[in-house]
C-alpha cells in the first residue's frame, strides 16, 4: 500500500530518528541508502549489504571485465551457435528473473538488449560516460543512429536447478532493467531475517522494504534522480509511504549520453533496437516486490501513452510524469500534498 505524504526539500528517503538509522555510500555506479529501525543494527546492516552487492557485481555486471556476465558474452562472441554454460546460482536466478519479466511485458523488457545498448554508447559504467564528457542533460528526440536487431527474450533459457544458461551465439546480455530491484528485495529480506529488524534498502531509486516499518511506515520522495535525503528534488517530486513491498522509478532523465549528435537514454525498445520514445521523463510504481515495480515502470516508459490503461488494468499505483512535467497517476496512487 502507497499513501501520501508531505512534500518538501527536507522530506527525504525515511530520515534517521530516535528509532531508525541510516547510511548512505555509492556502490556498483549507483547511490545506496540503507535503513533499519534498530540504530545498533546499522554496522551489521550495512556489512550484509555490501557483501551482497559484491557478489551482484561479480556475478551480474555489464562492465567489470571479471563478471560471470562478461564471461558469458566472450563465449556468445566467439560462438557459431547456440551455447549452454552453467552458471552461479545467483546469476541463474537474475537471468530467471529477468525472464520473468520480459514474460510478463510482453517482451518490453527485455534482456537481450546489451548489444544494442553498446552500440549506443553505453559500453561502460555511467560515471565514466560522464567523465568523458558524453553525459547529457537534455533529449533532442528519437536517435537516428542505427543499431543491431534485438535477438528476443525467447532465445534465452536458464534453469535455475541446475544453473544451466542456454544462450544465442552473438548476444550480449543486459540485466539492469530488472536486478537492481531484484536485489533490493533480496537483500531487504535477508537483512530482516538476519537481524529481526525492519529494513529499507535502496539501490539506485528501487526501494524495497522487510520487516516490520517505523511508526507511521517508509517515506520515500519519487524524482527524476535518485538523491540523498537532505537534497533538493530534481524536477516534480512527492513524498509517500509505503509499509510492506517495493516502490520503483525509471527514468530517462537520468542517465543521457551523447553520440553522433544525437542525445540518448538507457531505457530501450526492443523492437526498435533504440531509446523508447519521449513520453515519460519518469514512472514510479508501487508493488508486492520491488522487483515488479522496477518492471512494470520500465515497461511503462517504453509503452508510452499506452501505460496509463496498461498500469490500471494491472491495478497498480503509479505516477508518471511527462516531458511538459504534467503528473499523472493510476488507481489508488496518493495526490500531491
Amino acid at each position: 500500500m502507497v499513501t501520501g505524504g508531505r512534500s518538501g526539500l527536507d522530506a527525504g528517503l525515511s530520515r534517521a530518528s530516535d528509532d531508525t538509522a541510516f547510511d548512505a555510500w555509492t556502490a556498483l555506479g549507483m547511490l545506496v541508502q540503507l535503513v533499519v529501525t534498530s540504530p545498533r543494527l546499522l554496522g551489521a546492516a550495512r556489512e550484509l549489504l555490501e557483501a551482497d552487492l559484491l557478489a551482484l557485481d561479480l556475478a551480474c555486471s555489464r562492465f567489470r571485465p571479471d563478471s560471470e556476465l562478461v564471461a558469458v558474452g566472450n563465449v556468445a562472441r566467439g560462438a557459431s551457435a547456440p551455447f549452454i554454460v552453467t552458471v552461479s546460482p545467483l546469476l541463474a536466478q537474475a537471468v530467471a528473473v529477468s525472464l520473468r519479466a520480459a514474460q510478463l511485458t510482453d517482451g518490453d523488457v527485455d534482456p537481450t538488449v546489451g548489444g544494442a545498448l553498446a552500440e549506443l554508447g553505453y559500453d561502460r559504467d555511467f560515471a565514466e560516460l560522464a567523465r568523458d564528457g558524453a553525459a547529457a542533460g537534455a533529449s533532442d528526440g528519437s536517435p537516428g543512429v542505427a543499431v543491431r536487431m534485438i535477438p528476443g527474450w525467447r532465445s534465452v533459457r536458464v534453469d535455475v536447478d541446475t544453473q544451466r544458461l542456454s544462450v544465442p551465439a552473438g548476444v550480449q546480455l543486459d540485466l539492469g532493467a530488472t536486478v537492481k530491484g531484484w536485489a533490493a528485495d533480496r537483500a531487504a529480506g535477508r537483512i530482516a531475517d538476519a537481524l529481526g529488524c525492519g529494513v529499507l534498502v535502496s539501490l539506485g531509486g528501487d526501494t524495497a522494504v522487510a520487516g516490520e516499518p517505523p511508526d507511521g511506515g517508509w517515506r520515500i520522495r519519487v524524482q527524476d534522480r535518485t538523491a540523498l535525503p537532505g537534497d533538493p528534488p530534481d524536477g516534480p517530486s512527492q513524498v509517500v509511504t509505503i509499509r510492506d513491498g517495493g516502490l520503483a522509478t525509471s527514468s530517462t532523465a537520468a542517465r543521457r549520453w551523447r553520440r553522433g549528435g544525437d542525445v540518448l537514454h538507457h531505457i530501450l525498445d526492443p523492437r526498435t533496437g533504440r531509446p523508447a520514445a519521449p513520453v515519460w521523463r519518469t514512472v514510479s510504481v508501487a508493488a508486492a516486490t520491488c522487483a515488479d515495480a522496477n518492471t512494470a515502470a520500465t515497461a511503462a516508459i517504453i509503452r508510452g501513452r499506452q501505460a496509463l490503461p496498461w498500469l490500471a488494468a494491472l491495478d497498480l499505483p503509479a505516477r508518471l510524469v511527462g516531458q511538459d512535467g504534467n503528473v499523472h497517476t493510476v488507481n489508488s496512487w496518493p495526490a500531491d500534498g
